[in-house]
């Protein structure tokens, strides 16, 4: 009884929250659209040939509740409350029985003709129904293979990724001599003119892994001969490291990249571009969500709205009706 309790509380308080902020026109609803379940009841072995017909209990007034209109009504239930459902499917459908008693109950009474329920029934209809259409508009828009091949042809900048290797010295704003358990801490100043020099003995054809090795103050990439692995243009890097690295060509070292706390130098091991195969589904979705945009940048235009109160939008209120 306590458990029943608690759903129709929480129902009640769900009802009264379950209406989102709008949602951002550029972004399509997370939401499937009414009507499409996308949550069951686990019948078990017992119903294992059970089928959206099948009858699970009969009301007082001989209406069937079916396995059908559970799983629909399942569907619109926010995930905690279909969580509790599959727990306990006897007070699923008792629940699902009193939630169809006080809805009557109320329509009997007139309550969704009076305020605020009248208000918020037409809200959260148009609310699903603006959902409902902007989720039919987004999986239905088609994008031609030749319209993806077309985009990945035209910005293979875009898709540039370079396998590198880095060599890096450190500094600090509190430099040390450092001891026998402490190396040395170098000043900015120092540690640009180590990196220089070590840029300069590369150039005179030192060997890049053996100076790592020697010299590099990043552990991580140190210990594999100065690997740090394949980066994309599209990757979230600095400026200043995209930039040094994205203007080599295999085999090339940059200049000395000036990072907070140290410098950098890189070697480009191989430059090349991401394979179609790899980036066609990123650029397939970015495609739809350009097409989405524009029907919606459309939909906008085309709502040719007319101030008729400008004091309504001004801090302070609205204009006083009749007043323009």
């Amino acid at each position: 009884m306590k458990s029943f309790l608690f759903f129709l509380f929480t129902a009640a308080v769900w009802a009264q929250s379950a209406v989102p902020p709008a949602a951002s026109p550029a972004s399509p609803p997370p939401a499937p659209p009414p009507n499409t379940v996308t949550a069951t009841l686990d019948v078990g072995q017992a119903l294992a040939a059970a089928t959206a017909g099948t009858v699970v209990a009969t009301f007082e007034d001989g209406r069937k509740i079916t396995l059908g209109e559970l799983n629909s009504f399942l569907a619109a239930m926010p995930p905690n409350m279909q969580q509790s459902a599959r727990r306990d499917r006897r007070a699923f459908v008792q629940q699902f029985a009193m939630m169809h008693r006080l809805s009557e109950m109320a329509e009997k009474a007139k309550l969704d003709q009076q305020s605020p329920v009248r208000e918020a029934l037409a809200f959260n209809r148009m609310y699903l129904l603006m959902n409902a259409q902007l989720h039919e508009v987004l999986t239905t828009i088609n994008v031609a293979p030749a319209e993806v091949q077309s985009f990945y042809d035209g910005n293979k900048q875009r898709f540039t990724q370079a396998k590198v290797k880095a060599l890096y010295i450190a500094f600090s704003a509190n430099p040390s001599a450092g001891g026998a358990n402490e190396p040395k801490r170098l000043t900015e100043s120092e540690a640009q003119a180590k990196i220089a020099s070590l840029r300069a003995a590369i150039a005179a054809g030192g060997d890049f892994v053996k100076l790592v090795k020697e010299n590099s103050e990043d552990q991580t990439s140190a210990a594999k001969d100065g690997d740090f692995g394949t980066l994309r243009s599209t990757d979230k890097l600095p400026d200043a490291i995209r930039t040094a690295i994205f203007a080599l060509k295999a085999g090339e070292v940059s200049e000395p990249v000036r990072q907070p706390n140290g410098f950098y130098l890189f070697r480009a091991e191989e430059v090349g571009v991401q394979p179609y195969a790899e980036v066609q589904e990123t650029i397939l979705n970015e495609l739809k969500q350009a097409h989405f945009k524009q029907w919606m940048d459309e939909v906008g235009r085309g709502l040719n709205l007319k101030v008729e109160n400008e004091a309504f939008f001004t801090e302070g209120g609205a204009a006083s009706p009749g007043k323009q």
